[in-house]
């Protein structure tokens, strides 16, 4: 298939075919094995999360993944803390594999688990990790701009490669990152990712749309809703995907925005 910008082809949410989203293709190509860049990831969020409940508590909590797609590892992040966690998710077909996966996660997701386990708080779990993720976690489908019905929801979330990777619009790409973060409560730990300047991407025969961000959109998005917060950029040494100059990883805790009107 011809690789295509996009920028060729304006694209909004409602006009993607997300039912032909191929979630078999995209964790052989993502994570069937483990990259250095998402290894990093995992340090961030790992260290992001235990020195929260550290401070303030070890739970338990709700959590949420925001467009979970096909990936698990946000929600492993979480999992020491939560007595439950959401996978939220608009795709048919990837619901069906995050549902499956509830059940007893596939083999690939264990080198990911492993690097979570350099840290105390998920090495002492206590139980299987396996039998966890069955018991706390569960998938709702669902748009994430109907998020604000859920306003101040979940105590703790995640959006990965999200955002900017469901559009070509940057007022949706804005508005998906309020959305999430008016999900959670005041104080909740948040972590997201998004790939920058992305040109969009394939998963199996399909070609998907992105927002073309960098280091100060995700700060703008992030400014009215994250009272404290760290953006940091990953340069790739050698790209998951085409079509991408980096990877950029926010985290940090929900302000208060009792007074400013939802978007």
């Amino acid at each position: 298939m011809t690789q295509r910008s996009s920028g060729d082809v304006q694209l909004k949410n409602k006009d993607v075919r997300w039912a032909a989203f191929d979630p078999i293709a995209y964790v052989d190509h993502n994570y069937r094995d483990l990259q250095a860049e998402d290894a990093e990831i995992l340090h961030m969020i790992r260290d992001h999360f235990g020195g929260h409940f550290r401070k303030q508590g070890s739970g338990p909590v709700s959590g949420i993944d925001v467009g979970a797609g096909a990936n698990l590892y946000p929600a492993l992040a979480m999992m020491p803390w939560c007595d439950e966690i959401t996978l939220f998710e608009r795709s048919p077909a990837n619901v069906r594999y995050l549902t499956r996966q509830v059940d007893c996660y596939d083999r690939n997701w264990d080198q990911f688990w492993d690097v979570l386990c350099e840290s105390e708080a998920y090495d002492s779990l206590g139980v299987a990790p396996r039998e966890r993720f069955r018991k706390v976690v569960s998938v709702e489908q669902g748009n994430l701009f109907d998020l604000a019905r859920y306003r101040r929801q979940w105590s703790m979330g995640t959006m990965f490669f999200v955002a900017e990777s469901m559009t070509t619009s940057h007022q949706e790409f804005s508005l998906a990152v309020e959305r999430f973060l008016r999900a959670l409560a005041p104080g909740a730990p948040f972590a997201a990712a998004f790939m920058e300047h992305s040109k969009g991407y394939h998963t199996g025969e399909h070609f998907f749309p992105a927002c073309d961000v960098g280091e100060s959109e995700v700060r703008a998005s992030l400014e009215a809703f994250a009272g404290d917060f760290e953006v940091r950029r990953l340069e790739s040494a050698a790209e998951v995907r085409d079509g991408y100059s980096g990877m950029i990883v926010a985290y940090g805790w929900r302000n208060s925005d009792s007074l400013i009107p939802v978007g």
